[in-house]
């Protein structure tokens, strides 16, 4: 048996709402599904039964076959975790962008956060493109790259135009 796709990617935040707008705004993805889940098989998988309510938003990523699902737990104790890309058990997401440069001067006057300047890699299938770490409302990590490789060497998928809609 083999792993055949990946479906979605998840993060949890504090508040589902504000991270869902800030997804839209910002990156242009859309609201896919708004939905609440208090049923008990689902309390037992996250590990909260039976206390558990889950607020999640599902997104589509832009020129992508796999969503964001952003989650909120409420009902249970919470602690915010140190985000800190080097920390264990956290986490990023790429996504490929078309203008890497106007988009990080677009997202800096909105007030997003970057863990770094822009970058221009030297070595590996990103060299010469351009690449950077933002952080969402809540720290997570998003890096944006704007590249013609993906990450195994293998040429980025030309996003659909217009006329092949």
């Amino acid at each position: 048996m083999m792993v055949i796709g990946c479906d979605h990617i998840g993060i949890q935040v504090r508040d589902v709402d504000r991270s869902a707008s800030f997804y839209q705004q910002h990156l242009g993805f859309e609201l896919s599904n708004r939905w609440s889940m208090t049923e008990p098989y689902v309390q037992r998988v996250v590990g909260y039964y039976p206390d558990v309510t889950l607020e999640i938003a599902l997104l589509t990523i832009p020129g992508s076959d796999v969503f964001l699902e952003i989650l909120e737990y409420r009902g249970v104790d919470k602690a915010a975790v140190d985000p800190a890309t080097a920390n264990p058990g956290t986490g990023h997401f790429c996504l490929f962008v078309d203008d890497l440069d106007e988009l990080y001067a677009r997202l800096r006057s909105a007030g997003v956060e970057f863990v770094s300047e822009l970058q221009t890699p030297s070595v590996g299938p990103n060299r010469g493109g351009r690449l950077v770490y933002m952080k969402d409302p809540d720290g997570i990590r998003v890096e944006l790259v704007q590249t013609r490789l993906r990450s195994d060497g293998t040429p980025l998928r030309e996003p659909p135009t217009s006329e092949s809609r």
